[in-house]
């Protein structure tokens, strides 16, 4: 008998991807926004109570990182209250919790890949949030999944590729960072990771229960880049994208490129409202020793968003 797996976030860039995916693996229920309020506690329990089920899976997040600056409420109604609520719920009924989390949990400040039990020091509001979400699930003594990840984009929502593409309609000259290193990393991996590993608790559970499986893992592109270097590598894969794409055509407007060159900056010079880390690459090592899952390089997963 299929599990029944409640998905957190179904219209987000990762939730999206796992909405498509995760059918195969189970009976998949994911509501909207007006059937669960993630700032309603009680909206949460009612949900949980009403479906009961033996998978949760929070794809939710508030992750305008520079407006949580001025909306740190909101952003912990989200990011911390509410996948503790979904985390102690989960418990009550034995389920398993994957909540998802970031490299916003450091402050940059190593300079080799973080290892999950590195401390944490989130440098703004956005990480405070998200750590906070990460105790909360711990806490709640739920079995649990905890995967950081970082710089994610996707060819819908709102993101770096995206906000990159419709710039470089508008200006011949794009001004980005080049002082923060990290790891771009496609919503569309995650989701296929996610997946596999979903797929093999499944397969490894006693009858319909999960087994006790807690933990943090690092689930990020391999290799690092700077923004900079990633805004080029967008532009070099846009010149050579093929006719017809229908989300390239969506995030240029159907306009042609005019950006010619891009232009490295300082984060001082860009003018950030909030502070993010100079360097957040997070090692893989234990989520493959775990399960057998690498994903691919951030190169080649750009790659990838071009010629699907």
């Amino acid at each position: 008998m299929k599990p029944t797996i409640l998905l957190v976030g179904k219209t987000g860039q990762v939730g999206s991807e796992l909405s498509r995916l995760l059918p195969e693996l189970g009976n998949v229920i994911a509501p909207d926004r007006a059937e669960l309020d993630l700032r309603e506690p009680e909206s949460v329990r009612q949900i949980m109570s009403t479906i009961k089920p033996q998978l949760v899976i929070n794809a939710a997040a508030y992750t305008a990182v520079d407006a949580a600056e001025s909306d740190e409420s909101h952003a912990r109604a989200v990011n911390a209250d509410a996948p503790g609520v979904l985390a102690r719920e989960a418990k009550n009924i034995g389920a398993l919790i994957i909540h998802f989390s970031t490299d916003y949990v450091f402050d940059g400040s190593k300079k080799t890949p973080y290892l999950e039990g590195d401390p944490p020091n989130p440098l703004n509001a956005y990480g405070r949030t998200k750590l906070a979400g990460e105790q909360a699930v711990r806490d709640s003594g739920a079995p649990h999944l905890i995967f950081r990840t970082s710089w994610v984009y996707a060819t819908h929502g709102r993101n770096f590729l995206l906000t990159t593409l419709r710039l470089a309609t508008e200006r011949e000259e794009l001004k980005v960072v080049n002082d923060q290193v990290g790891a771009p990393t496609c919503a569309v991996e995650l989701a296929e990771a996610t997946t596999t590993i979903v797929g093999s608790l499944i397969a490894g559970a006693k009858k319909s229960s999960f087994p006790e499986a807690s933990g943090t893992y690092h689930m990020t592109a391999a290799g690092q880049t700077t923004w900079y270097e990633f805004a080029q590598a967008i532009l070099e894969e846009a010149r050579r994208v093929p006719p017809c794409l229908p989300w390239f055509d969506s995030a240029t407007r159907g306009h042609r490129l005019i950006a010619r060159r891009v232009l490295p900056i300082s984060t001082k010079e860009f003018h950030s409202p909030s502070h993010r880390p100079s360097y957040s690459v997070l090692s893989n090592a234990r989520l493959a020793q775990a399960f057998g899952v690498s994903l691919s390089g951030w190169r080649d997963q750009l790659h990838r968003c071009f010629c699907p």
